[in-house]
């Protein structure tokens, strides 16, 4: 059978489920909500403002809602089938509530998980913080007695979204560790894999390492990046105090989380060149975009 005849067969099978999407108006969650609905499965969005959340398309169903919140949580899972599950915490502590609601309801889940967690080790073991949290959740997932599926993405292209402030204003971005080596990853083929996952048998208790199609130093993405909007940018190097005191003078990102920030790419820096992985082809049948493909989706986004 080939791959196009999975996928109708599969939006045949499904097509009475209900898939509650959670993270719903971040970068992946709406990709997965749009690529959902393209296939025929019923969407139910889950939001912290469902009045602001911009989902009132193709019949999503739309319901306010916080993970933090078990209650609301359950609320939103009656009569649904199916999760995609996006961990918005830089901790596990909300986890054993969070996956006691989901095994009351779904039959499989499909966790967005980090690609910090290394395999063989055990959550406490994970030398980076955000591997520890979300490692920690995917073994109470597989504890929990449902069908699941774990995504442990390369780092987001969005992330370079940091940056618009600075390219709207000139031609040069500063920060520190420009040397760092990542291969960016599209958020619509993270989505992909997702639904596939969703929405397709064969993926019960698989692990997806995901990445884009290349490795690409930060210095690397500003060039790009500039050049998909005709403009020439160039990377400005900082030291690790002077990016220190710029991310904390950025109201936009999160205080605590700027530590956190350096000192991973401290070791990115250290560690092993990445390799990218076919996985993404491999699971959907179409090659990850580049990261000049994601500039031009998004190069509203830096003007």
């Amino acid at each position: 059978m080939g791959r196009q005849a999975a996928m109708d067969g599969a939006a045949e099978r499904t097509a009475e489920c209900t898939v509650l999407v959670t993270g719903a108006t971040g970068n992946v969650g709406r990709q997965v909500v749009t690529q959902l609905l393209a296939t025929g499965v019923r969407v139910r969005a889950l939001t912290r403002s469902a009045d602001s959340a911009g989902l009132s398309y193709g019949g999503v169903e739309v319901r306010a809602g916080d993970l933090a919140d078990p209650r609301g949580l359950e609320d939103a899972l009656k009569g649904v089938d199916r999760a995609f599950l996006m961990w918005p915490f830089h901790t596990a502590a909300p986890a054993p509530a969070v996956v006691d609601a989901l095994r009351g309801h779904v039959e499989h889940v499909v966790f967005l998980s980090s690609g910090a967690v290394q395999d063989g080790l055990a959550p406490e073991q994970q030398p980076h913080p955000v591997g520890r949290s979300h490692a920690a959740v995917e073994r109470l997932i597989e504890g929990a007695g449902v069908g699941w599926t774990h995504l442990r993405p390369s780092t987001f292209a969005s992330n370079t979204l940091w940056w618009a402030d600075q390219i709207r204003a000139g031609d040069v971005v500063r920060g520190a560790y420009g040397a760092v080596p990542m291969a960016l990853l599209h958020e619509a083929d993270i989505a992909a894999v997702a639904v596939r996952a969703l929405i397709e048998d064969g993926h019960d208790q698989a692990t997806y390492t995901l990445t884009g199609p290349e490795v690409l130093t930060q210095v690397d993405q500003v060039r790009i990046i500039g050049e998909a909007m005709g403009r020439l940018l160039r990377w400005e190097e900082l030291s690790r105090e002077e990016a220190r005191e710029q991310l904390l003078a950025d109201d936009a990102f999160p205080d605590s989380f700027v530590d956190t920030l350096l000192d991973g790419y401290a070791e990115m820096l250290d560690a092993p060149r990445p390799v990218t992985t076919t996985t993404v082809e491999d699971v959907t049948g179409s090659a990850p975009r580049t990261l000049r493909q994601w500039a031009v989706d998004h190069a509203a986004d830096f003007r």
